[in-house]
């Protein structure tokens, strides 16, 4: 009983660690999870190329799927353990969702080793995923923005408090991401600092809401870069020209979107600084099984 799922990365409209209300877009770059069930009672991870990764998040989301859809399923006592491995283009704390994404490809890859995938509401297995993220330890809103745009595709706009989707949008934009080479890990940020710039983070909700997204991210960026203390340097390389540029997550990368050209123009910028710029498109398919 195997199953394999790819989950989209997400760049940042809208943090939530200000207020719980918080907005993401699915940009193409991928995790894979490949799952098989055992009946020996043990959930073991593991992650491709790093061995010596914590792989605490793939395992609960594992579990959680099994615990909850195995009787469905109608392999019930059967199917007691997983042997989940996850693949990614995404790095890692980077500010670019790659706990959302392998919570979602792993989940999604549990579910069609069950043979339910096609069965379950996606909305649902993301859920699923983001309590497995809080269990985990691995987020510090639940990050449903996060997770709901990577499973669904497209713009999604979310109150992680009460994990309710209020709007989503298919989108097709062209994507520019600048990533430094340090790391930052969601769970280690400063959400007093952030907690501070509530009345900002209102009103990018209400940008966003209203299908301002690209204004809703720079007002992001520079409220959130002062608020986590990151430069805004690489944003003011990238305007006037791009419709919108933020600082993605609790950073370190950077997103960017506009037409083609001018993203193609910030990129020979943002080259100028050490580590890596990649040039992409937002995806609305979400995450699907394969």
């Amino acid at each position: 009983m195997d199953g394999r799922a790819v989950a989209p990365a997400a760049g940042t409209v809208l943090n939530a660690l200000a207020t719980g209300t918080g907005s993401a877009f699915a940009i193409d770059l991928e995790t894979t999870a490949t799952v098989n069930l055992t009946d020996d009672g043990d959930v073991a991870g593991a992650i491709a190329d790093r061995p010596a990764a914590d792989a605490t998040l793939i395992e609960r989301c594992a579990a959680l799927t099994i615990a909850e859809y195995a009787d469905a399923a109608g392999v019930g006592p059967a199917v007691t353990g997983a042997r989940v491995r996850t693949d990614s283009e995404v790095p890692m704390a980077s500010g670019l969702k790659s706990s959302s994404a392998a919570a979602n490809a792993t989940v999604l890859a549990t579910l069609d080793a069950l043979g339910v995938a096609d069965d379950v509401d996606r909305v649902d297995a993301c859920k699923l995923g983001v309590r497995a993220a809080r269990e985990a330890g691995v987020t510090v809103t639940g990050a449903f923005d996060d997770a709901s745009a990577s499973m669904l595709g497209g713009v999604t706009v979310t109150d992680n408090t009460s994990d309710e989707l209020l709007a989503r949008e298919s989108i097709d934009w062209h994507v520019l991401v600048y990533t430094p080479p340090e790391q930052l890990f969601s769970a280690d940020a400063d959400v007093d600092a952030c907690e501070r710039i509530a009345p900002m983070a209102d009103l990018v909700a209400e940008l966003a809401l209203d299908g301002r997204y690209g204004e809703a991210m720079t007002v992001n960026g520079f409220a959130f870069c002062g608020a986590l203390g990151f430069s805004t340097g690489p944003m003011i390389d990238a305007l006037p020209d791009v419709a919108g540029v933020s600082l993605s997550g609790t950073g370190p990368s950077y997103v960017a979107v506009g037409d083609r050209s001018t993203l193609e123009t910030v990129a020979d910028r943002w080259n100028d600084r050490d580590g890596t710029t990649r040039l992409l498109r937002t995806r609305t398919d979400g995450t699907r099984t394969t």
